[in-house]
């Protein structure tokens, strides 16, 4: 008996298991294609909650530009240095979720 990954919720299961005990997903009735039906689904749902956490990004490096520039902030305020703080965790986290969607897409 060997463990398995769920190809629902990816939790381990018994390779003998006929359905898996955390979600349900009968693995011992499924056929290739619901097998492959699945795994598509779950890589499109990582790839979009991603891309909504580059749009959040995205907003959050505009409105700290916008704020530091057209917010009335005066460089060495405590506002201006916010909006700066705003502008750079945002286009980090921007860039770190394009190469986070490269990887998506090149697995497998």
């Amino acid at each position: 008996m060997a463990l398995t990954e769920c190809p629902s919720c990816s939790k381990t299961i018994s390779d003998k298991a006929k359905e898996c005990s955390h979600c349900g997903f009968g693995v011992g009735s499924a056929s290739a294609e619901d097998l492959l039906r699945k795994k598509n689904l779950n890589k499109f749902k990582k790839q979009h909650s991603v891309q909504n956490q580059s749009m959040l990004a995205m907003l959050m490096f505009v409105s700290g530009f916008g704020f530091m520039y057209w917010g009335g902030a005066q460089p060495g305020d405590i506002q201006h240095w916010l909006a700066i703080a705003c502008s750079v965790i945002g286009f980090v986290w921007y860039v770190v979720n394009r190469i986070r969607l490269i990887f998506i897409k090149r697995a497998d």
